[in-house]
């Protein structure tokens, strides 16, 4: 499956329309879920969720 299409509107449309999606963020902690949802109207697909969970991660940033 193409997760690239179609882009969403933001992460709220991604994870109603996207089952993958959905499931991914079902794995995450409510902190990282939380953070996440901070960059709602960034996220349209499920590769920018899985480079956004992955960016801040990696700069440690607390996600809450």
């Amino acid at each position: 499956m193409d997760h690239e299409f179609p882009g969403y509107l933001c992460l709220t449309d991604l994870l109603d329309q996207d089952l993958s999606a959905y499931e991914f963020f079902q794995t995450l902690s409510p902190e990282e879920q939380s953070g996440l949802r901070r960059y709602d109207s960034e996220i349209a697909t499920f590769s920018e969720l899985q480079a956004r969970a992955a960016r801040l991660r990696a700069e440690g940033q607390p996600l809450w």
